[in-house]
């Protein structure tokens, strides 16, 4: 079983070009770091690309654990994740076949992927950034809700400490820039009740109050801003991005091997869901078709997690829940793109 992490995002610079043809994202953010003269919404990298179409590499330095989960999956290699993430500091890509994380040939398949350089987000970019990194703490509390209604304190567990142990740190400047109060402490005073005490009451009063302080911290951007399907739709896809990650991981020859990672993609997706709800009227209204056919993915892909306790057969491979998630994004590219003319007339 792969151990507590949460699935990374894709970049939201890169999703405001193309939501279809980017699936990963740097996690790496420098606040003071100077800002070069490109358009607010994008992501400033040094990494090099060959175009809007090709995806944004994966920084090995500073990804987190979920997002380096995508190499993992690809090179079917188990805890590949925690191997890269002990051989830190990495000076060049190549230095994870010197270190001996992985054989030439391996790093072969994902060297395009691979990068070592941060990446600035400013503007909206950042702004889904923030959304969509809470957005998985929320995800991740949704399950764990789930999970300890039905006496499973144990399985639960994971999912209240995903949020703090992997998510805080890389949105704690964002926080601070936003003046959000610290609910760091929240969180681990939940997840350390849990563990010692799983029975106690005071497991409830705890759990609201975090589920709160999530909250409160989405709250902090702007109402007319999280309302707006061009936003939203952003932040959804990066958590289907996320989703569709863990589910691939989590998924063995039809059956569920890793619980975790399906029960992690099963938060990320409901609260993908519970997002789009907020937005599809004005969806509708805009993009009729494009509506249509993310509502009918979501209503599929809510199909494939029947439970917060997994089946032991999958409900549908990895390559089909792809395919749902692509079909969202590319339609939301649609409504996307048409936003953006509109509100330059």
């Amino acid at each position: 079983m792969i151990k507590l992490r949460y699935i990374c995002l894709t970049a939201a610079a890169a999703l405001i070009v193309t939501l279809s043809s980017c699936s990963s994202t740097p996690t790496a953010e420098n606040p003071s770091a100077p800002v070069a003269s490109t358009p607010a919404t994008e992501a400033v990298s040094n990494n090099s690309h060959t175009g809007h179409g090709s995806k944004e590499k994966i920084n090995i330095n500073s990804a987190i654990l979920s997002e380096l989960d995508k190499f993992e999956a690809k090179l079917g290699i188990p805890a590949l994740s925690n191997k890269i993430q002990a051989s830190r500091p990495y000076g060049r890509p190549e230095d994870l076949v010197t270190k001996k994380v992985i054989t030439q040939e391996q790093f072969d398949q994902i060297k395009d992927q691979v990068g070592v350089q941060e990446v600035v987000l400013t503007g909206e970019a950042k702004d889904v950034d923030y959304m969509s990194k809470l957005g998985l703490m929320k995800g991740h509390l949704l399950v764990a809700q789930e999970l300890l209604d039905q006496n499973q304190p144990k399985q639960a567990e994971p999912h209240i400490g995903h949020p703090v142990e992997e998510i805080y740190v890389d949105v704690e400047d964002q926080l601070n820039e936003r003046k959000v109060k610290e609910f760091k402490t929240t969180l681990v005073s939940l997840q350390d009740l849990l563990k010692s005490s799983p029975k106690d009451s005071k497991v409830k009063t705890n759990f609201t109050s975090s589920m709160q302080a999530v909250d409160g911290a989405i709250a902090a951007l702007p109402e007319a801003q999280r309302s707006k399907p061009g936003f939203t739709l952003q932040v959804i896809n990066e958590l289907l991005d996320s989703a569709n990650s863990e589910y691939g991981a989590a998924i063995a020859n039809g059956k569920v091997t890793a619980p975790i990672e399906y029960q992690d993609s099963r938060g990320f997706v409901f609260y993908a869901n519970e997002l789009y709800k907020g937005i599809s009227s004005q969806v509708a209204q805009a993009d009729p078709e494009a509506h249509k056919a993310i509502d009918t993915s979501f209503a599929e892909l809510i199909k494939v997690w029947p439970a917060a306790i997994p089946p032991a057969k999958a409900v549908k491979i990895p390559n089909d829940v792809t395919k749902l998630v692509k079909t969202i994004e590319e339609n939301s590219q649609k409504v996307v793109d048409k936003s953006n003319t509109q509100a330059q007339r």
